[in-house]
Formats: C-alpha cells, structure tokens, sequence
C-alpha cells in the first residue's frame, strides 16, 4: 500500500441527503467506517422543503429542515463522518477506488453515489443574469424577501404548487405560469390551491416563460407568450420562482464507467450496483427512482446491505 492509500475508507457517500444518511446509519451501526461527501446542504432537498406531509411516522407532517437535523444527528450518532466539498471524479483502480474530490484524492473499497438532483432551468434570457438577484429555485431559503411584493411562479406540478403555496406566506400576489392546458399537480393540492389560496394565486395556463427583464440590478417582469391568444404578455413582478423539474448531479461521472440513461440517470441492478464494481447508487440520482423521501430512505437502507455483502466479499478476495 502506498503512502496515497495509507488511509482507505470502508465506503464512501458522494451525498448527505435521505438516501446517503439512512445507508450510513445502516453501515455505522455495523462498524463500517463511512465517509459522507456533500457540496451542498446536509438534507439534500428534503432539507429545503418547507414541510413535508407525507413521510411515514409523523402523523402532523415535519419541517423538511427538522428531519433532515434528525437524520443527520441519527447518523452522526454512530459514527458517520460528514464532510463538506465536492467528488469531482471516481476512478476503479481494482482493489480500491480513487474518488478525486476538492480536498485532494481519497479512497474507498466501496462508494454510494446519492447526489440527488437539482432544480432544472428554464433556460431563457436573464434567468443566469438575475440569479440570487430576483430570480431563485427555493421558496423555503428565498421566500421571506419578498413581503408584500409581487411574485411570478414557474411550472405546473407538485413543487410549484406547493411552493407557490409556500409564498403566498410573504406575497401580494403570485402570478402561476402554466406553460400546457392543466396542471401536473395532484388533485389535493390543486383542490387546495383552488379553495384557500384563489385570492393571493392567479393560475395562468397555455403560458410559456420568455424573458425576465431587469432594471437597476432587479427583476421587474417576465414576459411570455399566451399560446391561446397568440400574442406576448407580461407580468410585473418583484421576484421569479422556478419550480420545472428535477435533473440528476451526475456530472462527475462523465468520463467514469459508471452507466447512465439518455438524461443522466445511474443505471444499477437489483442489489443497487452500478456498472462500476463496487459502487452503489440509491435515491433520486437512480434511473427509475419515485423522487420522494420514503423511498429514497428504503434504497439508502437497501444500499447498505448490499454494501455490507460487497465488502464481505471484497475482504475475501483480497485478504484470503
């Protein structure tokens, strides 16, 4: 063993949401030493939700910060390291492997990716120019800036529901752009959006997001385009929320032989094993995963136990 790999981790988490913190709760109580990478916040996006209603046990909903406290004090608890950077490539070197991260090079013998995902983008102009300066993807971290100021709301689904929902807590009034004909969101919420927020949220359907203009530094409308009508409408507004979709944290896997599908999702089988031997994948990051909390949490348990099994046969291999 070189001087490099004097120090190999049992696994490593490239992750500190649900997914990873449940695995490492699972493989700390059976004394396996884990290191938990995250560049983000510990939680995940569970950490940002404002509250979630439908985990299992907790019968009045909790606060998604709270339970991602819980989760990572649970963790912690057995012995779990977390540690704040960023993975920026895995390299199988055979009996190890190489995670280059922005602390230097570490190693493990086994590796769960659970990076999740993260908000997608519209994509259209002054979205980056306006970014943190009016234009944000997180009403529970951004929201409690705009009191009493107009806000416009992007997307059609569960989170731009429940986030635009969320806002009406600081907002005079929340524009709600749907770029189809209905919503993708469930019937509960959009039955809850019609009956206890009809006078703060005016839904628009068949309107797609064009442009955020600024003026002197601050977001002051969004144009778009009545796909009915045919013709451009703007909205005033003081802040834009964008809630369209998830895309997976899978960029440092590009040059990796880990396998992904068409959009970047983590192909694995049914022990949750990559095409990379000896490295696991759980959560929202997975090609065929449900996005929600409860699951997430299963496969990072799942993860575990066949991590467990891997280094059983890993220590069989190389020590026999």
């Amino acid at each position: 063993m070189t001087d490099e790999t004097s120090k190999v981790h049992d696994v490593v988490m490239v992750g500190a949401g649900p997914a990873a913190l449940t695995a490492a709760i699972y493989t700390t109580r059976e004394d396996i030493e884990t290191l938990l990478f995250e560049r983000g916040v510990i939680g995940g996006l569970a950490a940002v939700t404002d509250w979630i209603d439908n985990y299992p046990g907790f019968p009045e909903g909790v606060a998604g910060l709270e339970y991602a406290d819980k989760l990572r004090e649970q963790a912690e608890r057995f012995g779990a390291q977390i540690e704040l950077g960023e993975v920026t490539k895995i390299i199988d070197e055979g009996k190890y492997k190489k995670l280059e991260t922005t602390s230097g090079d570490i190693y493990a013998k086994a590796i769960l990716i659970a990076t999740g995902s993260d908000y997608k983008k519209v994509g259209v102009p002054g979205e980056k120019e306006y970014y943190g300066r009016g234009v944000h993807y997180c009403a529970t971290c951004d929201g409690a800036f705009y009191r009493d100021k107009r806000l416009v709301v992007v997307g059609g689904g569960n989170s731009a529901v429940q986030e635009a929902m969320f806002l009406t807590r600081f907002a005079s009034h929340i524009d709600l752009l749907v770029r189809s004909d209905k919503m993708r969101a469930s019937e509960i919420l959009q039955t809850e959006l019609a009956t206890k927020h009809k006078d703060k949220i005016t839904v628009h359907f068949n309107t797609t997001t064009d442009e955020i203009v600024g003026e002197d530094n601050k977001v002051v409308k969004v144009v778009g385009t009545d796909k009915v009508a045919g013709k451009k409408v703007e909205f005033p507004t003081d802040g834009v929320f964008v809630f369209v979709g998830l895309s997976p944290n899978t960029e440092f896997l590009k040059d990796s032989s880990v396998d992904v599908d068409e959009i970047g999702m983590i192909k694995s089988d049914d022990r949750l094993e990559t095409t990379m031997p000896g490295v696991f994948v759980a959560g929202d990051v997975r090609a065929g995963a449900t996005m929600q909390i409860a699951t997430a949490t299963g496969e990072g348990a799942t993860a575990a136990l066949h991590i467990r099994e891997y280094l059983e046969e890993h220590e069989r291999k190389y020590n026999a």
